[in-house]
């Protein structure tokens, strides 16, 4: 598995030049995290998962808005596929979500962030990525969403995926955790803790993974790193 991860990266940075940086960017803000692991993690593996990743003040504040959101019946029943291929199925996943479009200072703060750690990555393993797109996602009791990739190859702009959890007293029994798979047997490797500030990180194309019954409310923020697929001097915007 270690060798076509990094394959995958390799053709990355081959095919997709390094994001230009006017000013050389500064590591992550959390100084408590070593980020050399959580990169060789996400060459070795495709994955990494990091606990307290972001401040308690600003995840318990994404949490507040979320919560806005439901109660101003702003989320949308989430679907599968893109484009014309986008359908509702909720035998496949049953979250709600609400696009994240930069306009509360929360969203601004967090997505600062994550603009950080996509000038980290394009360092240190010169990936190209470009922008960044991510939406809300909650669950209510009896959601899941069934094993799935994010992105087939060669077919997707979308890269590394991150998920953001928001739940701020989760406990075992709440369940609706993040199972991931091994992408070459197929086999469980890991089921991840929603806990409040947890991000996971991995390489769209390559991780199976899916989310697991809830049996209590759950909270995310679910975000796409993409690299430029621009035709013609034309910039591809986010979907």
């Amino acid at each position: 598995m270690t060798d076509t991860i990094s394959l995958l990266v390799q053709e990355l940075a081959e095919i997709q030049p390094p994001t230009p940086d006017l000013v050389e960017p500064a590591d992550p803000i959390n100084n408590q995290v070593d980020f050399t692991s959580l990169v060789d993690s996400l060459v070795d593996k495709g994955w990494f998962v990091a606990e307290g990743y972001l401040p308690t003040d600003l995840c318990l504040r994404l949490f507040n808005e979320l919560k806005n959101l439901r109660q101003e019946s702003e989320l949308k029943a989430a679907g599968v596929g893109r484009g014309k291929e986008h359908l509702l199925a909720e035998s496949i996943r049953g979250d709600s979500i609400h696009w994240l479009d930069g306009q509360t200072q929360v969203q601004q703060e967090y997505l600062a962030l994550m603009r950080e750690l996509k000038d980290y990555l394009n360092r240190e393993l010169f990936l190209g990525l470009f922008e960044y797109e991510s939406h809300y996602a909650f669950y209510p009791p009896g959601a899941f969403y069934k094993k799935h990739v994010d992105a087939f190859r060669g077919r997707s702009n979308r890269v590394v995926t991150t998920v953001l959890y928001l739940n701020p007293k989760w406990e075992a029994p709440h369940a609706g955790q993040m199972r991931i798979y091994d992408p070459e047997s197929g086999a469980p490797l890991m089921d991840v803790a929603p806990r409040l500030g947890t991000l996971v990180c991995f390489l769209s194309e390559v991780l199976p993974h899916e989310v697991l019954k809830t049996h209590h409310d759950r909270a995310s923020i679910a975000g796409w790193f993409r690299v430029n697929t621009s035709i013609n001097g034309l910039v591809d915007p986010a979907l």
